[in-house]
């Protein structure tokens, strides 16, 4: 199958031309005719498969046929749930739009209303935007939904995680009835399903991503360790592994500041990211790991969604979560698109019942192996939630797929990662923010 098979116009198929993708990942090639046909659609998509220019392509040819769009007004409104997915799908949305005469905004708290209420005011054809944000803008007069045909609901589980079930109705109250209606979410969740009810209309289900499919391409590996000891083993791993571009996972946004100074005595370039920074600050620590000036990133699990980084080879737990479904979104930030990845967790006594959570969840239990030096004094209990694989052994100090490691390493430091929407992990040769990483867009 090709992209033009799809029925996507000669605009949009240069576009996807210039980024020299040829293959549409499955969500692409059942998502974008079903969109083009104006039907509702439910989507169960994991990060890293080709979503964003899955509903990106067909909402931008579906806008095109359009008459321009009414000052302080949109056609289109994609929800999402952090600043840094609104902003990367903007530049899904400018990436393949560029042939098109159509208008596009992001907006999004963090930074200066004003900018965003006078890019409003000629009108756009696509409105990306976070929930809060939005709805403050609609308060102050600055848009309007009397004209809205499509809605798109990105990252829906995550929305209904970080609490804005409460400004999804408040939006969805303000909005036309009669409109088109697409979600995407990791899983067909209860939850999820109950929220598609008051949203969705007769809507087409796509499930291509099984929650364990991503799973079985990433090595995943427990390092026990004590709590007070785990800034040192980061630092051991790090350097005694030559680890480059590693997105580090932090419990609590106090943890990810104070981790990013243990590592600066260390000489290890890390920056933190997290809600308590300001967008500015938030925006400068992306783009600096993403070209390469930042060794390590330490992120919470709000603020990382929408981090996308080429060919990311590893991803460390610091702290387990508590909500054991995060340890996938987590781990899915590497492993992307059929490529393979490393999740390393550093895992302490307190966190046995995390670490039970997860392994029930994901129905496998996680090889462990103690580093030389160290060893925890305080014993993490083994885990009985499925049948063990492996015992626990002891390393000389390199920890899981030490040489897949070094290898990543080194393809790491010699290629440029670039932030255009045309150079990022997604859904295979070239990669696309938008896109994969073998041959396909995202």
């Amino acid at each position: 199958m090709t992209f033009e098979s799809l029925g996507l116009s000669e605009q949009l198929l240069h576009a996807v031309r210039d980024t020299r993708y040829t293959t549409p990942t499955p969500i692409q090639a059942q998502a974008i005719p079903a969109i083009l046909q104006g039907a509702d659609v439910m989507g169960a998509a994991q990060t890293g498969t080709g979503k964003t220019a899955g509903f990106t392509l067909p909402l931008l040819q579906l806008l095109n046929e359009k008459p321009p769009v009414q000052s302080n007004r949109a056609r289109a409104l994609v929800l999402t749930p952090t600043r840094e997915l609104a902003a990367q799908i903007q530049e899904s949305v400018l990436c393949y739009g560029k042939y098109l005469k159509l208008r596009s905004a992001v907006v999004f708290g963090g930074v200066g209303i004003n900018p965003q209420m006078m890019k409003l005011r000629r009108g756009v054809d696509v409105l990306v935007a976070t929930p809060g944000r939005l709805l403050d803008l609609h308060q102050q007069n600055a848009v309007r939904f009397d004209d809205i045909e499509i809605l798109v609901l990105d990252e829906a589980d995550r929305m209904l995680d970080m609490g804005f079930i409460h400004d999804i109705k408040k939006i969805m109250a303000l909005l036309p009835k009669k409109r088109q209606n697409l979600m995407f979410s990791a899983t067909f969740s209860d939850d999820i399903r109950q929220l598609a009810k008051g949203i969705t209309n007769n809507p087409v289900e796509i499930d291509v991503a099984p929650r364990n499919s991503t799973l079985d391409i990433i090595a995943q590996k427990v390092h026990p360790v004590d709590k007070g000891r785990k800034p040192e083993l980061l630092s051991h791993l790090i350097r005694s592994e030559s680890w480059y571009q590693v997105l580090v996972f932090s419990r609590t946004k106090h943890g990810a500041d104070k981790l990013v100074k243990r590592l600066a005595r260390d000489n290890i370039n890390a920056a933190a990211i997290h809600g308590n920074k300001s967008q500015p600050q938030r925006t400068k620590a992306l783009a600096g790991f993403k070209h390469n000036k930042i060794q390590i990133l330490v992120a919470t699990d709000i603020a990382a969604r929408g981090i996308d980084i080429d060919q990311l080879s590893h991803v460390v737990n610091f702290d387990l979560p508590n909500v054991p479904e995060d340890y996938i979104h987590r781990i899915g930030r590497t492993g992307r698109a059929g490529a393979s990845g490393i999740a390393i967790s550093l895992v302490s006594a307190d966190e046995i019942k995390q670490l039970k959570d997860i392994e029930r969840l994901i129905k496998r239990k996680i090889d462990r192996e103690e580093i030389a030096g160290f060893e925890p004094q305080h014993f993490v209990p083994e885990t009985t939630t499925t049948k063990p694989t492996h015992n626990t052994r002891r390393s000389k100090g390199s920890g899981a797929g030490a040489n897949h490691r070094r290898g990543n390493s080194q393809r790491s430091r010699g290629n440029a990662r670039s932030n255009t929407p045309s150079r990022s992990s997604g859904s295979g040769t070239t990669n696309n923010r938008s896109g994969s990483r073998a041959s396909t867009a995202r």
